[in-house]
This record gives structure tokens, C-alpha cells and sequence, in this order.
């Protein structure tokens, strides 16, 4: 065997090596996705009568698409959130009233994409209904996005009022004519929800719970909502009349990035 021969074959054998080392099974190499701890709760199997309506799972919200880490319309916290939802839907219900969740546990990958949505300045579809006031390039800071969110520690929700019995929501379908989150709410999407001044995620100060320009029915559909929660352990962000956050949080400083969806409960409904 000549020399070239005997390299030719030594470095075949090196390349050959080279590859088995790196060449992993793509099973091997995907990570196993985070699952949620014990104590999170699927919200229906504490209080199957609060209506959920999903947002961030459908293409009906400030980005305009499916949001990152959303694989299924579930309602997900921890189980002293959700037991605090229990109480306050107890007593709405004896009032007529149904609490209705647009969003609970958020991923962090969730937020991230909201970041990566806030920093493409030229994605604008979805301005007219959700931000028509806002310049884009101010929503981080006036404090409409930000790098993480409460949410994701899992005691956070977002949610409203629908008097009973509650009519069906209709769907959105994305390219229709949008209309702003602040209009008369005969003219806005129609949301089966009570007249909150606002839409949901209205990114605008009359979203502030307190905004004086909130007035008559308006002004008591949110003292109604915020005075129930609060009785029941949930405090209200004074910005947004919809979030609010049971306290004290059983995970303060923790945010989570297990995805929504059954999967990540390990079995729990």
C-alpha cells in the first residue's frame, strides 16, 4: 500500500469518527419541554363554570397571530389563584354575572415574542384596534410591553364580566375591518363581555381602572369586578382594569416558560 493510500485511509477513518461523535439522533438532542409544578391547576377542573376565552391561543390580539408558547385554549395557575377565581365567580353568579379569563399563565417565551413584535416597527396591522393612540415606538416606554411579566410567575389573570345567560362571542377572522378598542362598544368587537369602557388590551390610558373618563355603568362594571376580586385575594394592576394578581404569590420571583397546554400539567386536569 502506498503512502497516499495509507493517509487517504487515516483521515477517511478520522472523518468517519468525526462524524459518529457528532452526528446525534435529533430525539437525542431535543430537550424535553419544562412541566408546570404541582401546585398549577387547569382553572376548569377548579371552577368549570368561569368562561374562557382564550385570546393569545387565536389570532385576535395586539400581534395578530398565534402567540409563542400557546398550544391550547386552557386557563392555567396556581391553585390558590384559582381558588380565589372560585370564590368571586360563587358570589358573581348569585348576582347574575359570569367572570370570563382572556389570559392566565403566560410563558416566557410568550413575552419574548411580544418583545420581538414591539421591536419590528413596521408591523402594524393590528394598530387601528389595539393602539390606535400610540405611537409604536413608545410602547416600552410607556409600559405597555415589557421583558417579562407577572403572568408568568402563574397568579396573574386578565378577565371581565359577562352577564348571564351568556350570549356566544363572534369569532374573529383575521383581515376584517378593525375598530377602535376604545369606541362606543356597539362599535367595537362585539365581546359578549359587559361594557368596560375598553376592550380587552387596549393599550390606552382609558384602560386605567380609575380613568375619570370612565363614567355611569361603565365605571360600575369595573368597581363591580375589582371590588369582588379584591374580596376574594386578587389585587388589581391600576393600569389595565382586566389584570389582576392573587397575593401573596407562591412564586414571587419565578417566571415560568412551560408551554400552555394539558401536557404541561403531568396528567392533572
Amino acid at each position: 500500500m502506498t503512502r497516499l493510500s495509507t493517509t487517504l485511509r487515516g483521515l477517511a477513518t478520522a472523518v468517519a469518527a468525526l462524524f459518529a461523535v457528532t452526528a446525534v439522533p435529533a430525539s437525542a438532542q431535543a430537550r424535553p419541554e419544562p412541566r408546570a409544578p404541582e401546585d398549577f391547576v387547569a382553572l376548569r377542573s377548579v371552577d368549570p363554570t368561569i368562561i374562557e376565552e382564550m385570546r393569545y391561543v387565536t389570532a385576535h390580539n395586539f400581534v395578530g397571530e398565534r402567540v409563542d408558547g400557546y398550544r391550547q385554549p386552557l386557563c392555567i395557575l396556581t391553585r390558590p389563584a384559582a381558588e380565589a377565581l372560585h370564590r368571586a365567580q360563587t358570589r358573581l353568579l348569585r348576582q347574575g354575572y359570569s367572570l370570563k379569563v382572556y389570559d392566565c399563565y403566560r410563558p416566557q417565551r410568550a413575552v419574548d415574542h411580544f418583545v420581538r413584535w414591539a421591536e419590528d416597527l413596521d408591523d402594524q396591522k393590528m394598530k387601528a384596534e389595539f393602539y390606535p393612540e400610540v405611537d409604536k415606538t413608545r410602547l416600552f416606554t410607556d409600559g405597555y410591553i415589557a421583558e417579562k411579566s407577572g403572568h408568568s410567575r402563574g397568579s396573574t389573570v386578565d378577565l371581565t364580566l359577562v352577564r348571564l345567560p351568556a350570549k356566544p362571542t363572534r369569532p374573529h377572522h383575521p383581515g376584517q375591518p378593525l375598530v377602535s378598542c376604545f369606541a362606543p362598544q356597539d362599535e367595537r368587537f362585539p365581546d359578549n363581555s359587559v361594557d368596560m369602557g375598553t376592550g380587552y388590551d387596549c393599550f390606552d390610558t382609558r384602560s386605567h381602572t380609575l380613568d375619570p373618563r370612565i363614567q355611569g355603568v361603565q365605571h360600575a362594571n369595573r368597581m363591580l369586578l375589582k371590588n369582588t376580586l379584591e374580596d376574594a385575594g386578587l389585587v388589581n394592576l391600576p393600569e389595565e382594569w382586566w389584570h389582576f394578581t392573587y397575593k401573596p404569590e407562591p412564586y414571587p420571583d419565578t417566571y415560568f416558560d412551560f408551554p400552555v397546554s394539558a401536557k404541561s400539567l403531568a396528567g392533572r386536569r
